[in-house]
């Protein structure tokens, strides 16, 4: 550890964050876990845990569909905590609309189902992205538009801007109407941090954005003031652990005046004619809040939000890039006996471009990939919470094993698909991969130096000079 506040005495600056780990996150060390899934989930304060119980036990809420006392003071709560998100991302309430739904991926299908795609408008996204943002493609194919990716540098999985610019078009988007251009601020896969800029250029050639924020906000300043895409899509459970169940689509009010929705349900009307055959869609964003909000979690997106003001992004943000530096240099430095590196990591080293994700796989003394289902087996049984698989991010995925078109669109796909290939494990043996995924560690507000420390011990261990047991091994998960 003298080596690490060695390279990075600036650790130091961040000490707040121990102290929380020690008072508000003392379950971890209690229950003896190593929290290393922040992209999978965040994890709640003991402090959010007590507001939420006293505001509770403090009051009487119901649904929010009226004017009667119980449904008004849950209204109040709903509204401010649209507030709450306008003031934090710093998106003016005039500018932009808050849209509550079940997590990112809720926020997403918004966008694709509602986006007006046409015969000949395009889709762009960059092949680094995560299904929920994939899925839109089937929205636009069924309208008639055109659907590119941005492919990845097999070196740091990064999208060169000069590719995006050239997907956008020289043209741009006018053509054909409006585009729609999607990625990450951060990818899901391998923690490369895509550039803001992008919004900017792709607007420039007619296109609105949709940016999505799910990985990225957590640990960094998202500012809607100075980056101001059209759709912004954001789980709030990935931000602070708690609430579960509750997203949003922050969009731009010109934008979302643009999208047609191709249904309606309980809470998005004006009103509706059985007899008649008619339906008028609310003008604001409950237009888009299907059925009842989930009006007694939603308050706790307020009190989330305030903890992590309270504490600082750009304190979590210095603390989570020294631990993920670290921790790189610690993958790098395990080697086999032989001098054989222990580990193969995808993505950028260590500087901006690279936020706390760490995604990578472990080889075995003869440099084969140690199956990552063994990986989840081991760290499991250890008390390590991490995650392995694609991570529902294939095109990262693909491109980080060297997968080409062929292997993936003939092994699974031959005008449909092949029925002999029946499970993930037939696909990965048809296309000559000796695992099914990979190892994703990633860092958030309450990781510390141990953590690092614990894994990295870990790692050398179980798989230094080892033959990896293959008995009882898990099931492949779903992507």
């Amino acid at each position: 550890m003298s080596d690490f506040h060695a390279a990075y005495p600036d650790y130091v600056t961040t000490s707040r964050l121990d102290e929380l780990r020690a008072t508000e996150y003392s379950y971890l060390d209690a229950g003896g876990h190593t929290y290393l899934d922040y992209t999978g989930a965040g994890l709640a304060a003991d402090a959010q845990l007590r507001a939420q119980a006293e505001r509770l036990r403090g009051g009487c809420f119901g649904n929010p569909h009226s004017v009667n006392p119980t449904s008004s003071a849950s209204t109040r709560l709903i509204e401010q905590a649209r507030e709450a998100v306008l003031s934090y991302f710093h998106a003016g309430a005039g500018e932009y609309a808050v849209i509550f739904t079940p997590n990112a991926t809720g926020a997403c299908r918004l966008v694709g189902e509602s986006y007006q795609f046409r015969p000949m408008s395009r889709l762009v996204l960059t092949a680094d992205n995560h299904n929920s943002v994939n899925g839109i493609r089937e929205f636009a194919r069924a309208r008639g538009a055109v659907t590119r990716y941005v492919g990845l540098s097999p070196d740091d999985l990064r999208a060169d801007g000069k590719d995006v610019a050239a997907a956008l078009g020289p043209g741009g988007a006018a053509s054909h109407g409006r585009g729609l251009f999607a990625y990450p601020a951060q990818s899901n896969f391998s923690g490369v941090r895509h550039p803001l800029a992008w919004v900017d250029h792709a607007q420039a050639a007619g296109y609105d954005v949709l940016l999505d924020a799910a990985a990225f906000a957590p640990t960094s300043r998202l500012d809607l003031a100075a980056v101001r895409p059209e759709f912004v899509t954001v789980s709030f459970y990935k931000m602070f652990g708690y609430p579960t169940g509750v997203g949003c689509l922050l969009a731009r009010r010109d934008a979302l005046a643009r999208l047609r929705r191709p249904w309606f349900s309980g809470g998005t009307l004006v009103g509706a004619s059985v007899q008649g055959g008619w339906h008028r869609m609310a003008d604001d964003e409950s237009a888009f809040e299907d059925g009842t909000l989930n009006f007694l979690a939603i308050p706790d997106v307020t009190t989330g939000l305030a903890w992590v003001s309270d504490i600082g992004i750009d304190l979590i943000h210095r603390r989570v890039g020294y631990l993920t530096s670290w921790l790189l240099e610690g993958l790098a430095g395990l080697k086999h006996g032989s001098g054989a590196p222990m580990v193969r990591v995808y993505g950028p080293g260590p500087g901006e471009w690279r936020g706390g994700i760490v995604t990578f796989n472990f080889l075995d003394p003869r440099g084969v990939v140690v199956d990552e289902r063994i990986v989840a087996r081991d760290t499991s049984a250890a008390g390590i919470s991490l995650r392995t698989g694609c991570f529902c991010n294939p095109g990262a995925g693909e491109r980080a094993f060297g997968l080409t078109e062929q292997d993936v669109g003939g092994a699974w796909w031959h005008g449909g698909p092949r029925h002999d290939l029946r499970t993930i494990d037939d696909y990965l043996e048809q296309a000559g991969l000796p695992s099914g995924g990979a190892v994703r560690v990633s860092l958030g507000l309450a990781s510390n130096l141990g953590d690092v420390e614990r894994f990295l011990d870990f790692a050398e261990r179980t798989y230094r000079d080892a033959e990896p047991v293959r008995d009882g091994l898990p099931p492949r998960l779903r992507c």
